[in-house]
């Protein structure tokens, strides 16, 4: 270099490591995808808003004890029902018996125990019965090729003329442990919040299932690809099998812990009406009914929400039957909400 040549102290920015270049997320977009990816979310804030607008226009009582436990009510057995439901339509099944298994159950239990059976093993007895339904719902579905929406619709007309039959069309009462003071007898469903703390550790058990282990991983799998995930070596039909044992088996004993906190059984109940709201309280919970995507406590959340909507408009002086109205308002618009979750979502990581 000539000695006269000019020379510059400038020096090139040094440049940043390729993994430290972070852009900046506005807050906004944070909650965006918080409600895109934490499906829970929606369901949450629109309960809170509910109960938030029932308790200023009705004041104490929607707020009282006996308002609260009648909403608590309504959503436990959808709830327990919904949250076994969530595991099939996680595979892109469903159980349309399950509702009838949530009646049929307690049945069982009755005739075993006017049979002279201990309360404890009638209860086995019953749980069994109802896990073997499961199982040849599952069985008919993966061996027979069956459309589950068939084999479940089939098997809910068959528990109900059994019910129906075996009954003689009286009512079951007393039921073993209803209106009895000891421990056990609150703890099996005559407290009155019993029943949803048995959901709730019901639903903590399944979200673990679902989400952290290998049972859970297959669900997902074949719900999300059931070519791929045979390929992949998941024993699909095994999957679905035991989803519909599940399914029943959670149904039947949320269905017995109901029977001992009302105390009698009619055998007039149909179980169609429970299932629709259970899968109601799925799709509301943001449970995709094509499969692969499912959340259980999304599940739960929607029955409470069903709950608090039904005693709200009910303690406010709502007529029972525009109850129904409202109901397939949210689930339409929950449904369309989810839909167009799917395509955002799906739009931001082909970017």
């Amino acid at each position: 270099m000539p000695p006269d040549a000019p020379t510059s102290t400038a020096t090139a920015p040094e440049a940043s490591p390729p993994g430290q270049q972070r852009e900046a997320v506005p807050i906004g977009r944070r909650v965006l995808r918080a409600f895109l990816y934490q499906r829970e979310l929606t369901p949450i804030v629109i309960t809170i808003a509910l109960f938030a607008y029932f308790a200023f226009r009705a004041g104490s009582n929607f707020t009282d004890t006996l308002s609260l436990s009648s909403a608590v009510g309504f959503a436990g057995p959808v709830a327990g029902i919904a949250i076994g439901e969530v595991l099939l339509l996680v595979l892109a099944e469903i159980d349309l018996s399950a509702g009838q298994v949530f009646l049929f159950c307690p049945w069982v239990m009755y005739w075993m125990h006017q049979d002279g059976l201990s309360l404890v093993l009638a209860i086995v007895i019953a749980l069994l019965a109802v896990s073997a339904v499961g199982a040849i719902n599952g069985l008919i579905t993966v061996r027979l090729n069956v459309p589950s929406f068939v084999t479940t619709l089939a098997m809910n007309f068959i528990l109900y003329g059994v019910v129906l039959t075996a009954s003689n069309n009286l009512q079951g009462s007393p039921i073993p442990l209803s209106g009895q003071t000891s421990f056990i007898a609150q703890f099996m469903g005559v407290w009155k919040w019993s029943e949803i703390l048995w959901v709730i550790a019901l639903t903590i058990i399944l979200t673990v299932l679902l989400t952290r282990t290998r049972f859970g991983v297959r669900i997902v799998a074949t719900g999300g690809n059931l070519v791929g995930a045979a390929e992949a070596g998941v024993p699909t039909r095994r999957v679905k099998v035991w989803c519909f044992v599940i399914c029943s088996f959670v149904a039947g004993l949320v269905g017995i812990i109901d029977s001992i906190k009302y105390g009698t059984l009619d055998p007039g109940n149909f179980g169609v009406d429970y299932i629709l709201y259970a899968v109601g309280a799925c799709v509301i919970g943001g449970t995709a009914l094509t499969g692969g995507r499912g959340t259980v406590v999304g599940a739960f959340i929607g029955a409470i929400l069903l709950g608090v909507l039904q005693d709200g408009l009910t303690v406010i002086g709502v007529s029972t039957n525009d109850f129904f109205i409202y109901v397939g308002v949210v689930i339409i618009i929950a449904m369309a909400l989810n839909v167009q979750f799917d395509r955002i979502i799906a739009r931001s990581r082909s970017r």
